[in-house]
């Protein structure tokens, strides 16, 4: 869950039946679209009439647009090719102060419901269903609520489960307390403790609004759109927030989650028919149609513009606000202010996003349409791109200053102007504090004897509540017979490019887009230089490369291509956790149309050979927005640092994957982007460029349409004999350097090259394991926790019972404790591959209480305290996980980078079937029991007295 900035009716009697029936058995030999397309105008089923049958074959879909007949409900069904179906409901949401309203109602539909009365069975399904997708979101002016499967019986068990919460919900006030705001003591079993304030969507606000960029952009809306509700906070203000009271809500749900205030969205290559008529009678046959009264005013449009200067948090991380490239309106009104290549580049990126085939499409879909739909426009227009683009192109022919006049109407002459300044305060989070507490003084001083005494009462019952044990055999469940025992397995062929680069060729669906990759080891590269690899990795594209400067690769890449980037990869060798699988450094992920992909390849990558790093001013530029994006994405991912710091000391990868993404590397980018003078860091990057990109660290691989593949192959031959190869001798800096081989064998009826591709492996038998506990200190009302345990890596016979074991803990113990009583906004258990098994909180308000609790899991594991059924949920959720869909430019990747051969996969798969109640107990007393592995923590928060007494814990 989330706050978002982003029967039958007889009527046509036996014709009608009849028409179903005929449909029904076209469906065992048509396709999705073919069918889609059978639908006629006026054409009624399940209480719904067909109103539009639309072809889009740029984006391979029929669009069918439905309304229902009695309560006016609104329908898109999208009809593809495509296996992930999606549905979603989204209702006009339009709050009028920032309590947020909409918000705690979304989370708390949630928590049950007429026909699922038990306590969250949105989080039960997680673990009872193989769904690819499940959440809910919060925008200004609308709530979604979207799920993804597979499996068709999950999808109708979800959508029931769905369609229930969003018209039936209990809306309970304990639930309302816990999701939304409360007062309760500090230890709600200790009436002598403070009030405080507590909540799930309290803490996530309080914590959002440590993100600068998200206060921002919530000022800039609020200030330009004052009038009405695009002038509050509709995520929900914290200072607002203990304001909204039960009655509020219930009344909030009662007049926007109506039928008539609804929009339905449903795609894939599911049957239509099976989802109108479920709807319709689990839900729409209930109501009848009202006017909903939500309609948004335009906003009265200004004489003059505005100019409006908001404080924000200092963060200690944070650099210096860096010169941006700024383009001027009289730049852009001049005849060069939209040169034709550039337009073309960018008519090009929208190509390639049309063919490039996404495993979430349906998600990006209902997305893309949300906005523009709320606001009663035409959803089925919004996807027509290849019109929109060819009528884009006829407007430039006819009027070459097509785009000058726009920029004249939407900017140098519209009054209707705000110009947002943000300045860093050192006191802005005191200050916030303070005006909390001034708001707790005044709720509690209200309060008389008796209600205080409620209040204390109250907080008991929902602890009871929270630690009862349920019945939950309402609930829709998926079996874990009903999982797949095998896995498709996936053609690769792999070869040598000039005799000796390993290239893998990998033939799936793409679109006529052909994906491109190539890896480089860092096995030689110094040790001083690998802190400086993100850097490098993210500047490379970005500096200019032989004859071009910035500007002008920038404009070839899109240009020529789908994208390129450049990114690290640390991979954990599969079976010796100290030993280090292959330092990867991924050169390029590329994706081209089929007419220019082999004159591209060769132009660009030789290019890319071949960097400048020459531009210091755009280098400093470069280096500020990365330290301050990296600043800026740690209230959105502050239990991903403090995983990754906990551990920092458990494996060599760990200390490579600290030095590379974690709280190491934006202290190390503040440094270099706060030094007077950068022409000493700009100087290591032709040193690493040495190392790297030269074709004794090289190995490809190509994903491309069957009939690509051959044509592919030779530029691909050209492109690595191009390349100027360094013969110097270099000893890895880690002596012991093992060759490690996976075989890539026939499949199927392809008779494939049993090629062995070798990965060098680092082993490093000096690493020794130790714990360490670190306390970030940063200007945060809300914690971020990690505890890290050191247990096997990916083929080791437990590596399967631990994996299940996360996913038992989470759902069944932390879950309940760090959210539901807690009062975090989540936390949970998670394996990595590397062999780590984590713990985390997230914008969680307490600290060593969470670290206390992660405890307290590893003894109730051990003690064996779950069921069958627990153990079945458990493998469900991990298997919607090894089993979510793979995007044909991402097949044969698992081998290509990690070495994970589809029959190490097809073993693990039935380690996962056969994990059960004993290897679980026996996983939990052998590795997670105190004494028996080695543990790592560590803390992103405020100051913390109990933290600082410990002199264990190391304070940064």
């Amino acid at each position: 869950m989330a706050w978002a900035w982003k029967y039958d009716d007889f009527t046509h009697g036996y014709n009608a039946v009849q028409s179903l029936n005929q449909k029904s058995w076209r469906w065992k030999s048509v396709s999705a679209n073919e069918r889609a397309l059978q639908y006629t105008i006026g054409e009624q089923i399940h209480g719904f009439t067909v109103e539009q049958v639309t072809a889009v074959p740029e984006l391979f879909l029929t669009a069918v647009k439905l309304s229902h007949d009695n309560t006016g409900a609104r329908y898109l069904h999208v009809a593809r090719e495509d296996s992930n179906n999606l549905f979603s409901i989204q209702f006009r949401t339009t709050p009028m102060d920032s309590t947020g309203v909409p918000h705690i109602l979304e989370h708390t539909v949630l928590c049950g419901s007429q026909k699922y009365p038990c306590r969250d069975p949105f989080f039960k399904m997680l673990n009872r269903s193989l769904s690819t997708f499940m959440n809910a979101f919060t925008a200004s002016d609308y709530t979604l609520y979207p799920f993804s499967t597979q499996n068709p019986k999950d999808f109708q068990n979800l959508l029931s489960v769905y369609l229930d919460a969003a018209f039936f919900p209990c809306l309970r006030q304990l639930d309302f307390w816990q999701e939304g705001w409360r007062l309760e003591h500090e230890n709600p079993t200790d009436p002598e403790t403070p009030l405080v304030f507590k909540g799930v969507v309290f803490n996530e606000m309080k914590g959002a609004f440590t993100d600068n960029e998200r206060l921002f952009a919530q000022h800039l809306q609020n200030k330009l759109l004052p009038d009405h509700t695009y002038g509050v906070i509709s995520g929900g203000d914290p200072l607002s927030i203990p304001d909204l009271t039960w009655e509020q809500l219930k009344q909030f749900h009662a007049t926007h989650y109506h039928p008539s205030n609804s929009r339905f969205f449903t795609y894939g290559n599911f049957p239509l028919e099976k989802h109108l008529k479920q709807i319709h009678e689990e839900a729409l046959v209930k109501f009848q149609r009202i006017e909903s009264n939500t309609d948004i005013p335009k906003q009265k449009l200004w004489e003059n513009p505005r100019e409006h200067c908001i404080k924000c948090g200092l963060d200690s991380f944070a650099a210096d606000p860096s010169k941006q490239t700024t383009v001027s309106v009289s730049y852009l009104l001049t005849e060069k202010g939209f040169e034709e290549d550039r337009i073309e580049a960018l008519l090009h990126k929208i190509e390639i996003q049309l063919k490039h085939q996404s495993t979430s499409f349906g998600l990006a879909l209902t997305s893309y349409i949300a906005s523009c739909w709320n606001q009663d426009g035409d959803p089925v227009e919004l996807l027509k791109i290849a019109d929109k683009v060819a009528r884009f192109r006829q407007c430039l022919k006819e009027n070459p200053r097509f785009l000058q006049e726009k920029v004249e109407t939407y900017f140098k002459d519209n009054p209707h102007r705000l110009t947002l300044s943000m300045s860093p305060e050192e006191a802005y989070y005191d200050k916030q504090a303070k005006m909390e507490a001034e708001k707790l003084k005044q709720k509690i001083s209200a309060l008389s004897g008796e209600e205080k005494k409620q209040i204390f009462e109250k907080g008991l019952e929902l602890i009871a509540l929270q630690s009862k044990s349920e019945d939950t055999s309402c609930l829709p469940a998926l079996k874990v017979s009903d999982i797949e025992p095998k896995i498709p397995f996936t053609v690769l062929e792999t070869t040598l490019a000039a005799d000796e680069i390993p290239v893998q060729y990998c033939a799936q669906p793409t679109n006529g887009v052909v994906y491109f990759r190539a890896v480089s080891s860092l096995n030689t590269l110094p040790e001083e230089l690998k802190p400086y690899v993100p850097l490098f990795c993210n500047v490379i594209t970005k500096m200019g490369c032989g004859a071009l400067d910035y500007r002008e690769q920038a404009q070839k890449i899109e240009l020529k291509t789908g994208g390129m980037s450049v990114s690290p990869h640390i991979i954990p060798d599969d079976s010796h956790l100290d030993v280090i699988g292959v330092l990867l450094y991924e050169t390029c992920y590329f994706s081209t149309l089929l007419r220019i992909c082999f004159i591209a390849i060769n132009e660009l990558f030789l290019l890319l050979f071949s960097p400048r790093f020459e531009e210091e001013e755009h280098f400093r530029v470069l280096v500020k927005k990365t330290a301050q994006e990296l600043s800026n994405g740690i209230p959105d991912c502050g239990h991903l640092y403090a995983s990754i710091r906990a551990s920092k000391n458990l494996t060599p990868s760990g200390e490579l994957q600290e030095m590379f993404s974690g709280m190491d590397q934006v202290k190390l980018m503040k440094r270099i982007a706060e030094m007077s003078d950068i022409k000493p860091v700009l100087r290591k990057l032709p040193r690493i460029k040495k190392y790297l990109l030269n074709s004794d660290n090289i190995r490809c691989s190509v994903n491309a349409a069957p009939q690509q593949i051959s044509e592919a192959s030779k530029e691909v031959e050209k492109f690595i004999k191009g390349i100027t190869k360094s013969k110097k001798e270099r000893k890895p800096v880690r002596p012991h350097v093992i060759e490690k081989s996976s075989e890539v064998k026939p499949v199927g009826h392809e008779m494939l090259n049993s090629l062995q591709i070798t990965r060098k492996l680092i082993n490093d038998p000096t690493f020794k394991p130790c714990q360490m506990k670190t306390h970030f200190v940063l200007p945060f009302p809300v914690n971020y926790i990690g505890e890290c345990i050191r247990t096997v890596p990916y083929t080791a016979a437990d590596y399967a019972s631990l994996r299940i074991l996360a996913r038992l803990m989470t759902a069944k113990f932390l879950h309940r404790e760090i959210r539901e009583k807690g009062g975090a906004y989540g936390g949970g258990a998670k394996l990595s591959h590397n062999g780590i098994f984590t713990f985390y909180s997230y914008r969680d308000p307490n600290s060593l209480a969470t670290l206390k609790t992660f405890e307290k899991a590893v003894e109730w594991a051990k003690s064996g305290e779950f069921t069958q059924q627990d153990i079945d949920e458990a493998k469900l959720a991990v298997f919607a996980a090894v089993d979510a869909p793979i995007a044909p430019s991402d097949k044969g990747m698992d081998h290509f980078l990690y070495g994970i051969s589809d029959e190490m996969k097809q073993s693990h798969r039935e380690q996962l079937f056969a994990v059960n109640s004993d290897k679980l107990v026996d996983v939990s007393n052998k590795y997670l029991a105190v004494g028996k592995s080695t543990h790592g923590l560590a803390v992103l928060g405020p100051e913390n007295t109990d933290i600082t007494k410990d002199p264990s814990w190391v304070k940064r």
